[in-house]
């Protein structure tokens, strides 16, 4: 008798529609990260990633839930800013220095936030796609594949940014 072999069937369209969402987010955030004054960059970048989260929640039919998903983003964060302060969350201090601040400041945060919400989302469809929910997210079991996401998120933010200077640069 031969052994029938259950392979579990992943809904495609799921992974394409987030995937799709954290795109157009990464932009949003990257576009929040070029906000010249500190702090409100930061407010604004996190309440966009909630957003996201919570529209990749409603593709997942999770329910969502806001406070669980600030704590959760807070952790994750926490786990790459150590290693990428001078990337990311000290963009967001160098807007303070007159003249230059902003430009430094700006461009490394818009960098930092496109790669931050590029991994958060990653690692969300991960966690959604094995039957996850807000309540049963797991930090620290997550750690090394949204720093390996954060990594490749720093690669498309950039691919990003050049795209765009270049389409300006046309114009």
């Amino acid at each position: 008798m031969e052994k029938q072999v259950v392979t579990e069937n992943v809904d495609q369209s799921k992974v394409v529609l987030s995937t799709d969402l954290v795109k157009k987010y990464m932009w949003w955030t990257m576009g929040a990260g070029l906000i010249p004054v500190p702090l409100v960059d930061v407010l604004a970048i996190s309440g966009v990633q909630l957003k996201m989260l919570k529209e990749i929640s409603d593709i997942y039919e999770i329910k969502f839930n806001e406070n669980k998903g600030k704590s959760i983003i807070a952790a994750l964060l926490g786990s790459v800013v150590p290693n990428s302060l001078a990337f990311g969350g000290l963009g967001s201090l160098l807007k303070i220095i007159p003249l230059i601040g902003p430009l430094m400041g700006g461009v490394s945060m818009s960098l930092f936030s496109g790669a931050a919400t590029y991994a958060i989302g990653k690692v969300f469809i991960q966690h959604f796609e094995t039957g996850g929910t807000f309540l049963d997210f797991n930090t620290v079991s997550v750690k090394d594949y949204f720093q390996a996401k954060f990594e490749e998120g720093k690669d498309i933010a950039n691919e990003m940014n050049e795209k765009e200077g270049k389409k300006e640069a046309k114009v």
